[in-house]
C-alpha cells in the first residue's frame, strides 16, 4: 500500500497542471480586459495599469498570485513582437515648437533678402537661427530670427571652379544649429534667405513622419537638367529640406570628415546628399518643397499645383512678383494673408465649367482664377502652363521633371486672369470670401461667336475652411458656378466634392 508521501508525490503533477491552466486563463482574461476596457496604447504598460491581486483556489489550498508578476513574466505573450503601434498613438502631434529652422544667408544680399524672411517668420512662435558669413546691421524690433555667424571653414578643401566655397559653410547649417542645444526639437528645417516657408504646412508634412527615425525629407528640382547634373536623390536646399533629430545627431558626428572627402562638389545640398548616402539614408520626397529653378512667371506652376500642401517657395529674386504691380516681398505677404484663413488649401487647384457660356474655370485658391473660352478637359487643365523659362532661360518643354502644356496660340483661348484682391471670413455663413479682380492687360481679338469673359470684372470665391484635408486621401476640391445678380461679376463655390460629383459639365 503506498505511503502518504507517495500519494502526495503522485498528486503534485496534477496540481501543478491545474495551476498552470489557471495562470494561462488569467493571462488571457487580463489581456482581453486591457484591450476592451482601457484600450491601452502600448501593451508594455500592462504592469502599470493592473495592480490588483487575484486569489486562486486549487486543491483546497489558497494561493495569492499577482497579476502584475504574471504580466511582467509573460510580456512576449501579451505583446507580440510583430505588433506595430501607430506613430500617432506613441507621440503627441508634431507642433511648430518642435521645429528648428536654419536659414543660410549672405551678408552681401542681406538687406534685400531679409524682407522675405520677415514675411514668414513669427517671433515668439517659430524657432531657429539665421547663419551669416559676417556681421550685419540689424534694426531694433525687426521681425527676424536670431542671427549668428558661421564657424570658420577655411581649413576645408574646395576645388570646384564654377562654385563658391561658401557652400561648405552653408552645408554645415544643420550641424551648427544642432550644437546650440535647443530643447524639445524634433526636426531641423534648412532653407536659404530667399526661401519662404508656409509654416503650418511644414508642420503638416512633418507630422506624418516618426521623428525618432532617420528621415531626410525634401524634393528635387523642377529642372530635369539640374537633377541630372546634381542628383534626383538630392533635396535641393533652396526649396528647403527637413532632417529628423536622430539623423542630425548622426550627421553632426561625421559631417566634417564627410565634407573633406568631397572637395570637388559644387554646392551645399550635394554635399549634404553625399553625407546622407554615407549614412545610408535616402531622400523622402515631398512635392510641396519648391526649388523653382525657373525664370519668369510662376502663374503656370502655382495655377496647377500638385495635389499636396505647398511648403516653400524659392528663387524669388529671379521670378516675377506672384501678384502683378507689387514688390516681391509685398506679393508674398499678400499670399500669406490668404493662408491665414485656410493654410491647408492655399494654392490648391479646383476646376469647374460654366456650361451655359461654355467656359473652363481654374481656381488656385487664395491666388488666382483663370477663365478660358471653350471646354478643356481636367486632364489638360491640371498640367502647368509654360509661363516660365527653364533654368538656362530656354523655352524647352523637355527640360522639366514633370508634364507641362504650352501657352495656347489660339487667340480665343488666352486665359482671362483674376488675381485675389481682398479676402475675409464671413462669421454668419462660416465661410471665407475672396474677391478676385481681372488683371488689366490686352487680349487678342477673338472671332468665336460666344460670350467673352472680358465682361467679367470681378469673381467672388466662397469656401469653408478645411484644415484637416490632408488627413484624408488626397482629392481636389470641387468648384461650382453660382448665380450672380450682376453681369460684371461671377460667383464661385469651392469645397469638398459631394457623393457622385465629378469635375465636368
Amino acid at each position: 500500500m503506498p505511503t502518504s508521501h507517495t500519494r502526495n508525490h503522485r498528486n503534485n503533477p496534477i496540481s501543478c497542471f491545474c495551476v498552470c491552466l489557471l495562470i494561462l486563463y488569467l493571462i488571457y482574461t487580463s489581456n482581453h480586459f486591457l484591450n476592451t476596457s482601457f484600450k491601452c496604447s502600448s501593451s508594455s504598460r500592462v504592469s502599470d495599469i493592473i495592480s490588483t491581486t487575484e486569489t486562486i483556489q486549487t486543491d483546497h489550498k489558497v494561493r495569492n498570485v499577482s497579476i502584475t508578476t504574471i504580466a511582467n513574466a509573460t510580456t512576449n505573450l501579451i505583446t507580440p513582437k510583430n505588433l506595430v503601434i501607430p506613430y500617432a498613438m506613441r507621440h503627441e502631434h508634431t507642433q511648430l515648437k518642435h521645429i528648428a529652422f536654419g536659414v543660410a544667408a549672405s551678408s552681401l544680399l542681406w538687406e534685400n533678402r531679409k524682407e522675405y524672411i520677415k514675411q514668414w517668420w513669427r517671433p515668439g512662435e517659430t524657432r531657429g537661427v539665421v547663419w551669416l558669413d559676417k556681421n550685419v546691421v540689424v534694426k531694433r524690433n525687426e521681425r527676424l530670427p536670431e542671427i549668428r555667424i558661421s564657424a570658420d571653414t577655411s581649413e576645408f578643401a574646395y576645388s570646384n571652379r564654377q562654385g563658391d566655397r561658401s557652400a561648405i559653410r552653408i552645408s554645415r547649417v544643420v550641424s551648427e544649429t544642432l550644437r546650440l542645444g535647443m530643447k524639445d526639437i524634433r526636426w531641423f528645417v534648412m532653407g536659404d534667405d530667399d526661401t519662404v516657408f508656409m509654416v503650418e504646412n511644414v508642420v503638416r508634412v512633418l507630422s506624418k513622419y516618426d521623428h525618432t527615425q532617420h528621415y531626410y525629407i525634401g524634393c528635387s528640382s523642377e529642372s530635369h537638367v539640374q537633377n541630372m547634373v546634381f542628383s534626383y536623390a538630392m533635396a535641393f536646399g533652396g526649396g528647403g529640406f527637413a532632417i529628423s533629430y536622430p539623423l542630425a545627431v548622426e550627421l553632426e558626428k561625421m559631417q566634417d570628415r564627410c565634407i573633406q572627402r568631397y572637395p570637388g562638389l559644387y554646392g551645399s545640398d550635394d554635399r549634404m546628399q553625399a553625407c546622407m548616402a554615407e549614412l545610408g539614408v535616402p531622400l523622402t520626397k515631398e512635392y510641396g518643397f519648391h526649388q523653382y529653378d525657373v525664370y519668369g512667371s510662376l502663374l503656370g506652376l502655382l495655377g496647377a499645383h500638385p495635389l499636396t500642401p505647398i511648403v516653400s517657395l524659392h528663387h524669388l529674386d529671379v521670378l516675377d512678383p506672384i501678384y502683378p504691380k507689387m514688390t516681391r516681398a509685398r506679393a508674398i505677404r499678400h499670399l500669406l494673408e490668404a493662408a491665414k484663413y485656410d493654410s491647408a488649401s492655399i494654392i490648391q487647384q479646383s476646376i469647374c465649367y460654366d456650361s451655359e457660356r461654355q467656359w473652363s474655370i481654374i481656381v488656385s485658391w487664395g491666388y488666382v482664377v483663370q477663365v478660358i473660352r471653350g471646354i478643356l478637359s481636367p486632364r489638360e487643365l491640371e498640367m502647368p502652363t509654360r509661363t516660365f523659362l527653364n533654368w538656362y532661360k530656354r523655352a524647352d518643354y523637355t527640360a522639366y521633371a514633370f508634364n507641362t502644356r504650352p501657352v495656347s496660340r489660339q487667340p480665343c483661348q488666352k486665359p482671362f486672369i483674376f488675381y485675389m484682391n481682398t479676402i475675409r471670413y464671413d462669421e454668419k455663413r462660416k465661410q471665407i470670401v475672396s474677391i478676385h479682380s481681372r488683371h488689366d492687360e490686352r487680349y487678342p481679338l477673338c472671332k468665336w461667336k460666344m460670350d467673352s469673359p472680358d465682361q467679367i470684372e470681378s469673381i467672388v470665391v466662397m469656401k469653408r475652411p478645411d484644415n484637416d484635408r490632408w488627413q484624408k486621401s488626397p482629392r481636389r476640391d470641387c468648384c461650382r458656378v453660382l448665380p450672380s445678380s450682376k453681369n460684371s461679376s461671377m460667383n464661385l463655390w469651392v469645397g469638398k466634392c459631394g457623393a457622385g460629383e465629378i469635375i465636368g459639365i
